[in-house]
């Protein structure tokens, strides 16, 4: 199989992710999950990327649709990479085991249908957070913890983000 093709085979529907997670449960892997547009990738991503893997032993990713970025008001122009692009980038890190695209505003779905064992955003939201009209509101975070699993606020890298690098384009 060709490298390119193993990054491909990365990219799947729900119903083949959800063939795997059982499959990884049964050797008693540990399923993080985490989402996001991931439009332009940087250091930001990465490290926060890592330290969501060391979570447990898989990665799933759940990846905005071009849709679904555009339904989030980050500006007329993005995303910048379509989303077959940003996939690709994404299952390139050797630490992510899944990406999986959603269409909708939020994962909910995808959390729902895949129960990972460990939800995790940026510290920018709060796991504690119980109130989903809230902007720190995790969602999916009361399934996750109903269900035994774990919810994290990973640390943000300062001066990293998609939106300011893009700022940083047009001076």
């Amino acid at each position: 199989m060709s490298r390119l093709t193993f990054l491909q085979n990365k990219i799947i529907e729900l119903d083949d992710a959800k063939r795997m997670l059982a499959m990884w449960r049964m050797k008693g892997d540990k399923i993080v999950f985490t989402n996001g547009c991931f439009d332009i990738l940087h250091k930001g991503h990465v490290t926060y990327l890592a330290q969501a893997a060391q979570e447990g032993t898989r990665l799933v990713i759940g990846l905005n649709t071009d849709a679904s970025v555009r339904e989030q008001g980050k500006g007329e122009d993005r995303p910048i990479n379509d989303q077959d692009a940003r996939a690709l980038v994404i299952a390139a890190l050797g630490f992510v085991d899944l990406v999986l695209f959603f269409e909708e505003q939020t994962p909910i779905n995808l959390i729902k249908e895949l129960l990972p064992d460990v939800l995790v955003k940026g510290a920018d939201y709060d796991p504690n957070e119980t109130d989903p009209n809230s902007k720190k509101y995790i969602v999916g975070s009361d399934l996750i913890k109903s269900n035994g699993g774990k919810v994290i606020a990973i640390p943000l890298v300062d001066g990293y983000s998609t939106t300011s690098i893009l700022a940083k384009g047009k001076k």
